[in-house]
């Protein structure tokens, strides 16, 4: 199962305020952790929702919205993609991590949609056009 982790802006990134030498230095000891368990899969910091637009649909309508935005504690400062046998393994994995901000913060987990949830509405040409478009990432991923 992979799981997106999403690491829960605070004031203190939204005004950009960057990590310390010190917190960085135990990410990247825990990022190598997970990379060494096989877990993984990607992960980055954020810029700060002001250096952010989002778009919003409205039937055929799209409206354009700058950021900054409001609600500090919806936004997302940052995220890793892991491969997990379990959300409880997820979980276990989150509570090793090191606190990513000064002071309170929060990391949210949520489990990624696989082809086989998606049931009979993901057809075999709809398989066929995924198994392709990863194919394609994927090559293009090992050329960079």
């Amino acid at each position: 199962m992979r799981f997106m982790i999403l690491v829960k802006a605070t004031r203190d990134s939204e005004a950009g305020v960057m990590p310390s030498e010190q917190l960085l230095a135990e990410m990247g000891r825990f990022n190598e952790e997970l990379v060494k368990a096989g877990v993984m899969l990607a992960g980055e910091g954020l810029h700060p929702s002001a250096k952010g637009a989002r778009v919003r649909f409205c039937g055929p309508d799209r409206k354009v919205i700058d950021g900054p935005f409001a609600e500090t504690k919806e936004l997302v400062a940052g995220f890793w993609l892991w491969q997990c046998a379990s959300l409880q393994e997820a979980i276990g994995w989150v509570k090793r991590c090191p606190n990513p901000m000064p002071g309170e913060s929060e990391i949210e987990i949520r489990q990624v949609f696989e082809a086989a949830d998606f049931g009979e509405a993901f057809t075999p040409e709809l398989r066929q056009q995924e198994d392709r478009l990863r194919a394609e990432l994927a090559g293009k991923a090992s050329g960079a």
